[in-house]
């Protein structure tokens, strides 16, 4: 199943998300249906809050970026929890599914070390660096209710509060499909 994204504005995106419980069939399905989802969508990352599912769920495709000299991966992260984010801060220019035609740069730090669950429940610990490492700090955000634009300037935010106000309204033009949020 390929799931409609959730667009800016949708107060799903700004919940902390639950942990994951049940390492069942349930789950196996989701996540596939969440590659379906990020892979129709050509997103680098997809978290469950963007396809409305408040769980501490997330996954990357890095492959996409051939520029970088680490190995590009695609992976899927459960019930994570960043352990320390070190090295250079790092600014690159980010955006986001559930925030189309918005682009701005973030600072991020170069290296992670993180400790979560794969698919079949076992917990693992791993460092990451470069263009993995700024992946998954941005999707790790999502289960955290927070977004990218959150790391910009209050001036910066300004200037795309017409463009972010368009995007909950639904006036935006993506070749996905994406839930807006209810107006009332």
């Amino acid at each position: 199943m390929i799931y409609p994204i959730r667009a800016y504005g949708d107060p799903v995106l700004r919940a902390k998300c639950e942990e994951i419980v049940n390492f069942d069939e349930d789950l196996d399905n989701l996540i596939q249906s969440m590659y379906k989802t990020m892979d129709a969508s050509d997103g680098v990352g997809l978290a469950a809050p963007q396809i409305g599912k408040p769980l501490r769920l997330f996954m990357i495709d890095s492959t996409h970026f051939k520029d970088y000299e680490e190995v590009g991966i695609r992976q899927v992260f459960i019930n994570p929890q960043i352990i320390e984010e070190v090295g250079e801060d790092w600014a690159f220019e980010e955006g986001c599914l559930s925030i189309p035609d918005v682009r701005e740069d973030v600072i991020r730090k170069s290296s992670l070390k993180i400790r979560y669950q794969n698919q079949k429940g076992e917990v693992l610990e791993e460092a990451f660096d470069g263009m993995n490492a700024r992946v998954i700090q941005h999707e790790y955000d999502h289960i955290e209710g927070v977004l990218f634009i959150d790391h910009i300037s209050a001036f910066k935010r300004q200037l795309l509060k017409g463009k972010l106000s368009n995007i909950s309204r639904g006036k935006i033009n993506v070749r996905y499909r994406m839930k807006f949020p209810k107006r009332s």
